[in-house]
């Protein structure tokens, strides 16, 4: 659980200190691949899925009646795809309230779905989380006596 954070808090900071629409790295597969945009903010959506998941599992696990099975999983994608949606509603409302600062903050690059596969990239991080790392989670909870 620690490595997942980390990893989620290294695709932060690099977002952070170069803007998610900056990353050198996503700027050459942009080339490269001939996109039309720096795809970086994608990395760290999935991954606002993808680690959360996981902590939100174990919060259900741990403090709630719910036990291993379809229920959990659908709870837990479901609030990661929730906090996904907060998030999105977040930065429109700062976005309203910034005006012509709006396209920088919200990083968009000319991308009209922007928002929508933001949401959908988290959705997919959170499903890959649960279906791959699920029973894992499960055998590392039992190894722990949780």
């Amino acid at each position: 659980m620690y490595g997942l954070i980390l990893a989620h808090a290294a695709i932060l900071m690099i977002g952070g200190h170069y803007t998610y629409a900056e990353v050198p790295l996503f700027n050459w597969v942009r080339d490269i691949f001939h996109q039309s945009r720096n795809n970086y903010d994608k990395v760290g959506h999935f991954a606002q899925g993808f680690v959360p998941a996981i902590a939100a599992r174990e919060i259900l696990l741990r403090k709630t009646p719910l036990k291993q099975g379809s229920w959990l999983s659908f709870i837990t994608i479901s609030i990661c795809l929730a906090i996904s949606a907060l998030y999105e509603l977040f930065e429109w409302a700062v976005a309203s309230a910034t005006g012509e600062a709006a396209e920088a903050f919200l990083g968009t690059q000319g991308y009209q779905w922007d928002t929508q596969s933001d949401m959908a990239f988290a959705l997919l991080g959170a499903v890959i989380a649960v279906a791959v790392l699920g029973r894992y989670h499960d055998r590392d909870l039992a190894r722990r006596g949780s």
